[in-house]
Formats: structure tokens, C-alpha cells, sequence
């Protein structure tokens, strides 16, 4: 939709007709009303003769084309939705040795632990409008994945990308939480919530998980612990089939402990379904932002009219001077 800035300019539109109809003191005045300042200066008397027998529409047309680009048209883009200043959300994924026991059902399929949380989790970032998301992945270390970003496809990309033992085979989750700490922007004021996600315990790292608790607390973040892994799993051996617990090292007390000193909650996911409705929760618990800002691409205008203006303007001097020059270069 095209749109002027300063549509009030257009009132101009009519000073030359003004000027025509006023009434003069003599002739001549009443000639040189008529006639544009550039017009009367000149000494040529060919330029005169055209001028005169020129079509006022002419001038006309430059005078609006000018008057145009004055009141600077520009285009309206269709309206786009604009990220609100909703929530920072860190995601720190798992990335030890035991994610890949296959205790999870996806479809109907068994699938190990990291395969269920891509899954899920995927589909958890997709909804997560309006917030800023960061991935860390850790192991023996805490890495920063994708720093904080409205780009989920982004976030998602980077988490389909993650492989078992990228990181290394153990658990440091103090410095997942303290990197996590680290990289929260502090100047802008919004929730800050970390997702930690986990099937272990603490065994590798600088920091420890109470370490790293305090800064969280320090600095107002609300954790979301979760801890995955099934309570019984059949194992085949050469004695037959025996049930195990594969999550017997996970250490649900920690996470509990992370969550409720910090404003937030621990969950256990046992399977896909518990782990879905997790996300469900969490986004009861963290709502989406649903004022969405919006905004709409300008692009300005006026440069057009103008161009036209000066384009009317010189092929305009150059007719009415063509026959002068051509006078002269016969005349040589």
C-alpha cells in the first residue's frame, strides 16, 4: 500500500494556477506571472518564441512530480510479526555415555534416550515463540551450542546435530548450569529459565552442581530439572531375561534440589508420554508470549517522482535549445 509521510504538502499542488488567475497590474506583470523565473531571464529569443507556444501542462506535470516527491510517498509491506521481549530460555541437553541406553518408545519403536529428547524437544523449541532460546550440550564439559537467539529452527538444527560422546562419556552438570549463568544477558530484564535435562548424576567438571545453584540463585534464574530414564528395563543375558533399573545412577535428589531453591520444578520422565507431558507443563508454567508486536517494511518513494521531475526538466531545456545549437554549429 503506497502511503505519504507528509500528505499535507499536497496543498501545494495549485500555486501555479493560483498565480495564473490572480490578477496583474499591467501586461507585462500579468506575461511574467505566467512565465517561470528561468523562462523570462533567458536572452535567447528562439528560447522565448518556444516557451511561448510550450504547453502549460508541461509545466504542470514538473511542478506535481514535485510536489510528489515532497510529501515523500513510500510503500507499506505487509505487517510481520516482531519478537516480543518475552523470556530468555537456556537448554542444556545430556550428552553422557548412558544417553544412549534404548529404554524410550517413539512410534512404536525403541529408541535410546537422545533419540526420544530430539523428538520431543524439537517440537517444544517449535512452539516457543516470542522467547529467546541458547543450547548447551555437555559431558566431561559444558559447551555453548547456539548462544541466545529468536532463530528456533536454528536452536532445532543444532540439537538434530548433536551425537552421543561429542562431549565426552560423563556428567557435568554444575558446569552446565554455572555456562548457563554466564550467558543470560544481563542487560535485558525478562525471565530467566533454564531446561536441564539429564539421566545421570554429577561426575565431571570444575563446578559443582550446589556451586553452581548458588550463582543461579544469585542471579534470578528459575531451573527446570529434568530427570530421564524408565524405572524397569528388561535385559536378555546368557542366564535369561532379568529386570533391571537403568536409571539406579541418576541422582533425582540434586535435580529436586536445583529446582525448588531456584522457583522452578523437577520432573521425571519415564517414558516419551511423561516427557511430552512435561513439556506441557512447561508450557503452562513459562506461557508463551502471545502479545505479538508488529511491524510493517517501508520503503521510501520519493526518489521516483523526483527523478521524473529532473528527467521532464532537462529534455525539456534541451528541445527548447536545440535549434540555438544547431543554429551555431552551422554558423561555424
Amino acid at each position: 500500500m503506497i502511503d505519504l509521510l507528509l500528505p499535507w504538502v499536497l496543498l501545494a499542488l495549485p500555486i501555479p494556477l493560483i498565480m495564473y488567475l490572480l490578477p496583474a497590474k499591467n501586461k507585462n506583470q500579468a506575461a511574467a506571472l505566467k512565465m517561470p523565473i528561468l523562462i523570462q531571464n533567458t536572452s535567447s529569443q528562439t528560447f522565448s518564441a518556444k516557451t511561448k507556444k510550450s504547453p502549460r501542462i508541461f509545466f504542470l506535470l514538473i511542478w506535481s512530480l514535485m510536489v510528489l516527491s515532497a510529501s515523500q510517498p513510500q510503500w507499506l509491506g505487509e505487517a510481520v510479526n516482531v519478537p516480543t521481549e518475552g523470556r530468555e530460555m537456556m537448554i542444556a541437553v545430556d550428552l553422557s555415555g548412558s544417553m544412549q541406553v534404548e529404554d524410550m518408545q517413539i512410534n512404536g519403536s525403541t529408541v535410546n534416550r537422545l533419540d526420544m529428547l530430539k523428538v520431543l524437544l524439537g517440537e517444544f523449541i517449535e512452539r516457543r515463540t516470542g522467547d529467546r532460546l541458547g543450547l548447551i550440550l555437555f559431558g566431561d564439559d559444558a559447551y555453548m551450542q547456539t548462544p541466545m537467539t529468536f532463530d528456533r529452527k536454528t536452536v532445532q538444527q543444532m540439537l538434530d546435530e548433536a551425537v552421543l560422546g561429542l562431549v565426552g562419556k560423563q556428567t557435568a552438570i554444575g558446569d552446565a548450569i554455572a555456562l548457563a549463568v554466564k550467558r543470560f544477558d544481563a542487560k535485558k530484564q525478562s525471565n530467566r529459565v533454564l531446561l536441564l535435562l539429564t539421566d545421570g548424576q554429577n561426575t565431571a567438571g570444575k563446578i559443582t552442581p550446589e556451586q553452581a545453584l548458588e550463582l543461579a540463585v544469585a542471579k534470578n534464574i528459575t531451573i527446570y530439572s529434568v530427570g530421564i530414564g524408565a524405572d524397569v528395563m528388561i535385559q536378555n543375558s546368557i542366564f535369561g531375561k532379568r529386570r533391571i533399573n537403568p536409571s539406579s545412577e541418576l541422582d533425582e535428589e540434586s535435580l529436586q534440589q536445583l529446582a525448588s531453591e531456584t522457583g522452578g520444578y523437577y520432573f521425571r520422565a519415564r517414558d516419551s508420554k511423561d516427557m511430552s507431558e512435561i513439556y506441557q507443563l512447561l508450557d503452562a508454567l513459562e506461557p508463551i508470549e502471545q502479545d505479538q508486536q508488529q511491524m510493517r517494511p517501508l520503503t521510501a518513494l520519493f526518489y521516483w517522482p523526483l527523478a521524473a521531475a529532473l528527467l521532464l526538466s532537462f529534455l525539456y531545456l534541451l528541445w527548447v535549445n536545440l535549434p540555438t545549437i544547431t543554429l551555431k554549429g552551422a554558423n561555424t
